[in-house]
């Protein structure tokens, strides 16, 4: 009967690291400023859309 302390513990410790993990990225996306937000979303869609843009050929570089 002892493994099924073991495996609480286990799992405990499991959820306490991912309730750390998850607080962790929480407090680093609240930092930003929502002008900050807004420049790198702006970045992202360049980026992508840069990657959209066919070439003369008329193919989408892969």
């Amino acid at each position: 009967m002892r493994w099924w302390k073991v495996l609480g513990v286990a799992g405990f410790a499991g959820v306490a690291a991912t309730g750390v993990l998850i607080a962790r990225d929480e407090r680093r996306r609240l930092a930003y400023t929502p002008q900050e937000v807004r420049e790198r979303l702006r970045a992202r869609h360049a980026e992508v859309a840069e990657a959209e843009t066919p070439t003369r050929s008329g193919h989408r570089p892969r």
